[in-house]
């Protein structure tokens, strides 16, 4: 059930020409684990489920990718010109996933899907890519449920401690995505 719920998705992807250039985009950049993530997918899906007919602008088009052999945040700026080049006026931004442990001050992670796994929330924790025969990829660590019942949650990894959780609470307080998609429900955590 679960896979048929992701191939839906997929397809919003593969039905929007503009995702489809963001994606063929990123993929000429043959980044190390790379994906598209957290606003992209969760706003189409949102949009979507809405019917929605105009696409919700966003703040940042996040590009995440992991490659150990350069940690210089520069690169990531190199990076976000070469987007630009090839693909201006979106509001481009891309981290290299095994430098943001540092960012962040949490243990390194492993990889892309690692580092999505710790996003925030479960809806956010998504991301999308193309392979290399232009098939597309879905990365949902925590599954795609809470993203189609529009439910806002927390990941395991930010429920495990009290610092993380007031930073998940001050977040979705600060987005405050129920007023642009009036369906979506917070969840409420007890610190």
């Amino acid at each position: 059930m679960e896979e048929n719920r992701e191939t839906e998705i997929l397809q919003l992807f593969r039905d929007d020409e503009w995702m489809m250039t963001i994606l063929a985009t990123v993929q000429s950049l043959n980044l190390p684990d790379w994906w598209v993530c957290a606003g992209f997918v969760r706003s189409k899906v949102w949009d979507t489920l809405h019917h929605y007919k105009e696409r919700t602008s966003l703040p940042d088009i996040d590009v995440i990718y992991y490659d150990t052999s350069c940690l210089d945040e520069k690169e990531e700026k190199r990076m976000e010109q070469m987007l630009n080049t090839l693909h201006p006026g979106e509001p481009w931004s891309v981290k290299n996933q095994a430098r943001m442990h540092l960012a962040n001050n949490v243990s390194p992670y492993s990889s892309s899907f690692d580092a999505i796994s710790k996003f925030p929330e479960t809806a956010t924790a998504l991301g999308v890519k193309m392979d290399d025969q232009d098939q597309l990829l879905l990365a949902a660590p925590h599954g795609v449920e809470d993203v189609l019942k529009m439910r806002v949650t927390p990941t395991p990894y930010f429920r495990e401690s009290p610092e993380r959780l007031k930073l998940y609470q001050d977040r979705v307080a600060k987005k405050a995505w129920n007023l642009q998609w009036g369906n979506v429900r917070i969840e409420e955590m007890c610190k």
